[in-house]
């Protein structure tokens, strides 16, 4: 079969099915094109994107700025290692750096690569600069995180699928529960070889889990009480998502160690980053990290015009006006509704539980019908549906989301 040859769905489905690995559970739908806050399937079908490649489309699909910048750097120079330096990589790690008020950036190329390289710089910083023992520091989690699959990230999780049978697991992390000031004071008070507090800002894969208004900026305060660093992985929630650039913006909180990725490119190339000041970034010297492409030209030059369009289009306050109306139409449409409970989230990153437990397929059955009615959404835990359309998207276009949202939920009254 020859590469430009036209596959229908269920061809190109049964293609993965044989050749792939079975490390996903994709809804079936097939996609072939995208622009802006739609997706085309390969029949041809128009939906809204209602995922956004879990947060990495934020600037919407194939922005042309984006694209731009990506073809002409490919056509120009691809990649070099960091053996030599680039025309590209300092304009970036500048440019980047100044927009999130850090010192510094480390490039590294995908969320979880980023997240193992804050842990790396965390424990580094404990025992070059704080004074831990080596091999003592101890890094503060959430229970139900979501930082990634590598295996030092799953030895922290308490998810059974992410973590069976991929063991021994690594030391060096303590759970707490997420959201809970006083576990955080206690475990930081009666333990002095603890590193850093590492936390999403709202847990999204948990089923965007909103902790109550100030706990970041309390736990900010805890951590610096004790000479902890406060690691936020804004991964899923930075870059516009939340109404703010930063989630941790909404309670004014500077992290200690900044972690990017996804819309950092706008979901054209992988392209993720740690930022820090000098005092903790500096102890990172040659021969320490790594990565062969992490900053890269290409990544440079996309995330450079990935920044300036969330900036230039204002994509932060139109995700702060437009979820604001998502939870609230959807708001009125539950007061009356047995099948959804409530709809929680912040900006554009949302999401309704449904009315039935977390072993039912009632949420996947929702978002099947949903794709049928025109828009791609898909379950976490369950009975969770998260909502996260591209920030590009309008009032109009929002509206009719809601429409065809509650009028799939309506099938699904009792």
């Amino acid at each position: 079969m020859a590469v430009i040859d036209q596959l229908t769905s269920q061809e190109a489905i049964d293609l993965e099915n044989k050749y792939g690995a079975h490390n996903y559970h994709p809804l079936p739908v097939v996609l072939s094109r995208g622009e802006g806050v739609y997706v085309w399937d390969v029949e041809g079908k128009k939906y809204y994107d209602f995922l956004s490649a879990y947060s990495a489309v934020n600037q919407g699909h194939c922005h042309p700025k984006i694209v731009a910048a990506m073809t002409e750097q490919a056509q120009t120079l691809t990649l070099t290692s960091r053996a030599f330096y680039n025309d590209m990589l300092g304009k970036y790690e500048k440019y980047a750096s100044e927009t999130f008020n850090f010192d510094k950036l480390l490039p590294m190329n995908t969320g979880a690569e980023a997240v193992e390289t804050a842990l790396k710089i965390c424990r580094k910083w404990a025992y070059e600069v704080k004074g831990i023992d080596e091999n003592e520091a101890e890094i503060v989690v959430c229970e139900n995180n979501f930082h990634g699959r590598t295996t030092t990230i799953i030895s922290f999780s308490n998810d059974p699928v992410a973590r069976k049978n991929f063991g021994p697991y690594t030391n060096g992390f303590i759970k707490i529960e997420y959201n809970n000031l006083e576990a955080l004071e206690q475990t930081l008070k009666n333990n002095s070889n603890v590193a850093g507090f590492l936390v999403e800002p709202i847990q999204g894969e948990a089923g965007v889990y909103v902790p109550t208004e100030g706990y970041l900026s309390k736990a900010k305060a805890i951590c610096e009480a004790h000479n902890v660093l406060f690691i936020a992985d804004e991964v899923q929630t930075g870059i516009a998502r939340t109404g703010k650039m930063l989630a941790v913006d909404h309670e004014n909180v500077k992290p200690d160690i900044l972690i990017l990725g996804k819309a950092l490119s706008g979901g054209a190339y992988p392209v993720s980053a740690v930022l820090a000041d000098e005092s903790i970034m500096n102890v990172i010297k040659p021969g320490n990290h790594g990565s062969t492409f992490g900053g890269n030209p290409i990544a440079a030059a996309v995330a450079i015009a990935a920044l300036e369009v969330v900036k230039n289009e204002d994509l932060a306050n139109n995700a702060q006006v437009l979820g604001e109306l998502f939870r609230s139409e959807l708001s009125k449409f539950i007061e009356t509704s047995s099948i959804v409970n409530s709809v929680r989230g912040k900006g554009l990153l949302n999401a309704i539980l449904i009315n039935d437990d977390e072993d039912s397929d009632t949420a996947w059955n929702i978002c099947l019908k949903l794709r049928d009615n025109g828009l791609l959404a898909k379950p976490t835990h369950g009975n969770i549906i998260r909502f996260a359309p591209p920030l590009v998207m309008t009032r109009e276009q929002l509206l009719d989301c809601v429409s065809i949202i509650t009028k799939t939920l309506k099938e699904f009254e009792v």
